[in-house]
């Protein structure tokens, strides 16, 4: 883990976790992280070889103890807070990506909430937009 971890860190670090919280990251979750940091605004001027090594960085910290809760208060501490309902919109983006959510994703999303300080109403309708997206 950065010294100093960078908002692009702390996202990345967001999609990791949710991408492997229910033990199987899988190739779509995987490409659309990938994805992500190549198109979205927030990741303007960050260093695309970089991800694999955050996304490590991210995994070894959940392998160790009580790594989940470290992880999201790393989190929570690197960005600032006008990016937290960005973070969790990356969050239910991942989550959407295999276009099924698990009950351990589900979990992740809300301690994500609580964490961070969102309310209910905002994280209803950034789950909401997902659905719409990805709605076959």
């Amino acid at each position: 883990m950065p010294e100093t971890m960078s908002h692009h860190e702390a996202l990345i670090y967001v999609m990791v976790m949710m991408s492997a919280v229910d033990t199987a990251m899988t190739d779509t979750e995987l490409e659309r992280i990938g994805r992500l940091t190549r198109f979205l605004p927030v990741f303007d001027g960050f260093d695309h070889d970089h991800l694999i090594h955050a996304a490590r960085e991210c995994t070894a910290l959940l392998d160790g103890p009580e790594g989940l809760d470290i992880a999201l208060e790393v989190v929570r501490e690197a960005l600032p807070a006008r990016l937290y309902d960005t973070a969790y919109a990356l969050a239910v983006e991942i989550a959407a990506a295999d276009l099924s959510i698990r009950l351990e994703e589900i979990r992740l999303l809300q301690l994500l909430r609580d964490r961070l300080g969102l309310d209910k109403l905002t994280c209803a309708a950034i789950e909401r937009g997902a659905m719409a997206r990805f709605r076959k």
